[in-house]
Parts: C-alpha cells; structure tokens; sequence
C-alpha cells in the first residue's frame, strides 16, 4: 500500500510541475550533446509523453517492448529533420499535447492494440515531438550531436516507463493495474492542462 500512495504521490507531483511547455522551441540552449540529453526531461511534455509510450509499450508486451519506443525514437529524428530543414508542420504544439493526451489515456484504458496500430500511434505524435525539437537546432555539427542528445534522453524515457511498468506489475494482480491505470489518467489530465495552457 505504501509503494501504491508513493507512486501515485510521484504521478501526482509530476502532473503539478511549472516547468510543462520547456520542451519547446526557444527554451534553453539547442547546442550539444549534453544540451541534447538534459533539454527533454526539462520539459514535462516530453517526459509525461515519453513515459505513456515505455508504459503503453509494458502493457503490450512480446515485441511491442522494443519495437513501439523504437519506432518513436526513429520517426522523431526524422520529425527533427523536417524541423531542422525548415519544413512546416502544422499544429506542433496541438499535436504535442495530444500526445500526452491519448497515450495517457491509452494507458488509462488498458487497450491492447495490434503491435502496428501502436507503432503508427506513436508514430504519428513523434513526427510533432521531433519537428518540435528539430526547429530549434543549429545547422552544425552541435546540432547534430544535440540531436543524439535528445534522441538518447528519449530512449532512456522509454525504457523508464517500461522499467515503471515492470515495477508496478510486481505489485500484483489486484492493485498494479489500478495503479497503471491512475498514472495514465494523470498523464491525460495534465496532457488536458497543457493544451488549454492551465499548466
């Protein structure tokens, strides 16, 4: 009981953090390696949507495990191309928090989508999440080392969220789904938060 209030303590403090839209373009410096590792946990739109992606991944399980946050990281760095080649996108910041949004309540719902609907789910939001990042990166070589950076700090979100999920289905039968699902209902509501700019 103990690890299920801790839990939903940290969730909980982490939908209520000021720091929602750092991730962002024009925040901070985009030069770098270590630039691109720290720049996305900075932001808790990237970390809430980075972690609903390694959770929604647990509960697929089998090759969704590896294949789902892998497809994530792989379309971000091409969503981070067109960014970096000046190529528009619409609705960056819309589709950023929609992320949260849907994944959260992924997540909330407990759906048990085909590994290839998970993959274009996630997919689809990493195109904004990269394009996001992407258009804020100097046209060099720190650049391209901020983008290795970012794309690192990514994976190892992902494999935080499987290693979460792993952890809470420990708990066991009874209360970890219950706790998933309460992180990913969080997710969503502060997802809802940062659309509406209330976070």
């Amino acid at each position: 009981m103990k690890a299920s209030l801790r839990l939903g303590g940290l969730m909980a403090g982490l939908t209520l953090l000021p720091s929602a839209a750092m991730a962002h373009p024009g925040h901070g410096e985009a030069s770098g390696f270590l630039a691109g590792v720290a720049h996305p946990i900075g932001g808790l739109d990237h970390v809430l949507a980075m972690v609903m992606v390694g959770l929604f991944a647990y509960q697929l399980g089998g090759r969704a495990l590896w294949l789902v946050p892998a497809t994530f990281v792989l379309v971000m760095a091409l969503g981070g191309a067109l960014g970096a080649a000046g190529v528009a996108v619409p609705f960056v910041e819309v589709g950023i928090a929609l992320s949260i949004i849907v994944l959260g309540a992924v997540v909330a719902l407990g759906v048990k989508a085909p590994v290839a609907a998970a993959m274009g789910l996630v997919g689809l939001f990493a195109i904004f999440h990269g394009h996001a990042h992407g258009a804020e990166m100097p046209d060099s070589a720190a650049g391209l080392a901020y983008a290795g950076g970012f794309m690192l700090a990514t994976a190892l979100l992902h494999a935080g969220g499987v290693g979460v999920g792993a952890l809470v289905g420990r708990i066991g039968d009874s209360r970890g789904p219950l706790l998933m699902r309460t992180a990913g209902g969080l997710a969503a509501i502060a997802g809802a938060g940062i659309l509406t700019g209330l976070l």
